[in-house]
């Protein structure tokens, strides 16, 4: 029996609720709930208090992306928060939220009374989603305007190093940190999607609750292994990742597209297959909630097989068929190009003889666990010797580097010599005392580039 059958002929004079007013009862349903209010309140107070505290500090949060700048500019703590939403804070707000929001019900024993109040399985499914999606975004804005606000009045409205060393004047900084917030928006409601298919799945068991963080961990987990380049574009969690290409000169949008259209592909799937689930329900019986094996049929296999669709569609449009999509050539490159940026931020510094990035020249050699030829893969064990010339000199400078490459393509270079070039010194600056900008840096190498053909 389906979930129209327990509905009651309609009264004369008496219409079906409206899904605006459905919607309106449901979000004063979820805002009511005092873990919703504690959530709201964490994610609009939380993230200014943890910016402005630890812009404070000595020790910065420097194995994060954007971590090392948090002294320099008030835009980094967003960046830094972000980051860390991205792996945990969003796959467990999705869960809170859109997990419990129909498993709600279930517990409380509620659906008999909600049907004949509203008349209409569709409106309530429309309903539930809408509001569940708009306390989402309430939390996504919270913790991106916090943290924006803590950043800002701790250190001050300032440039940021961008991830190929160029520096973001505040304007540019203030639009791509807020296109970064926006881009991980397709993630989350990947996930959120993910959590109505578990809410309305396996009803009050609590695995339905847990469902997007785990699938998010899951999709942590894989984006760490090496796999190929097309598997990882396939997955959504890697839109909560590419969004560091939009502060890159020029910023490589192939991966960040990928990642927000294979996002809404998850968010439209899992959404469509919870919506005909909840029409095939049977609410007549009050102790039939939801199954593992349903959940199994109609919800993981349709997104597993979202997943091999997408990745032989993916593979198809780049010709990432095969490898990391990690290559020497790409690395030296990158590194170059970084280190071109920040050797002239360092000049400005130490008030030398400005001198541009074309006059330096500068130029990347490689190797990877002693292979000097065709190196590709993610490592701590690169190599690298950096070369720069200076105007009117005939001296070739050189420096070391020992760079960490992650799966995802994120780097950091360690400088190993020589110290006056890449050691650890303070240097002045209009903020205040900073490391030197060329002893560690972060940078990113495009996965999907086209390496030059010598």
């Amino acid at each position: 029996m389906t979930a129209t059958a327990v509905a009651p002929a309609p009264v004369a004079g008496a219409g079906r609720v409206s899904v605006a007013r459905g919607y309106r009862f449901e979000l004063v349903k979820l805002v009511s709930q005092w873990r919703i209010r504690l959530l709201v309140l964490a994610c609009w107070i939380a993230p200014a208090l943890f910016v402005a505290g630890v812009s404070q500090q000595s020790t910065l949060p420097a194995d994060t992306l954007f971590g090392r700048w948090m002294l320099a500019t008030g835009w980094a703590g967003p960046l830094v928060i972000l980051g860390f939403s991205g792996t945990w804070a969003l796959p467990l707000l999705t869960s809170v939220v859109a997990g419990d929001v129909f498993a709600s019900e279930d517990r409380l024993g509620t659906w008999r009374h909600l049907l004949v109040a509203v008349r209409s399985p569709r409106r309530i499914f429309a309903a539930k989603a809408l509001a569940s999606l708009t306390v989402i975004l309430l939390l996504v804005a919270g913790l991106a305007a916090s943290s924006t606000v803590g950043g800002l009045l701790a250190v001050g409205n300032h440039p940021l190093v961008g991830l190929d060393g160029h520096l973001l004047s505040p304007g540019d900084a203030a639009g791509k940190v807020l296109l970064a917030w926006v881009c991980v928006l397709a993630p989350t409601l990947a996930l959120a999607g993910i959590g109505l298919l578990g809410s309305v799945a396996l009803g009050r068991s609590p695995m339905g609750l847990l469902l997007p963080a785990v699938v998010a961990l899951a999709m942590q987990v894989a984006q760490m292994l090496p796999l190929p380049v097309a598997v990882r574009l396939a997955l959504p969690s890697w839109a909560f990742i590419t969004w560091n290409g939009l502060f890159s000169s020029p910023a490589p949008l192939g991966p960040l597209v990928i990642g927000i259209v294979v996002s809404l592909m998850w968010a439209v799937t899992a959404t469509a297959i919870a919506y005909l689930l909840f029409l095939r329900r049977d609410f007549t019986n009050s102790t039939v909630d939801g199954s593992g094996r349903r959940a199994l049929t109609a919800g993981l296999l349709p997104l597993a097989g979202l997943v091999g669709v997408t990745v032989a569609v993916v593979a198809a449009v780049t010709g990432a068929t095969t490898g990391s999509g990690i290559q020497q050539d790409k690395v030296q490159r990158s590194l170059a190009t970084a280190f071109a940026h920040l050797y002239r931020m360092q000049t400005t510094q130490l008030h030398r003889p400005a001198v541009t990035e074309a006059q330096l020249r500068s130029t990347a050699a490689c190797t990877k666990g002693g292979v000097a030829d065709d190196a590709q893969g993610a490592g701590n064990d690169w190599r690298c010797v950096v070369s720069w010339h200076l105007p009117g000199t005939q001296t070739t400078g050189q420096a070391i580097y020992q760079l960490d490459i992650t799966a995802d393509g994120r780097f950091v270079a360690d400088g190993d010599g020589p110290k006056e070039v890449n050691g650890y010194f303070l240097v002045r600056t209009s903020t205040g005392d900073a490391p030197n900008p060329l002893w560690q840096f972060d940078g990113s190498v495009d996965l999907l580039s086209t390496s030059p053909k010598g």
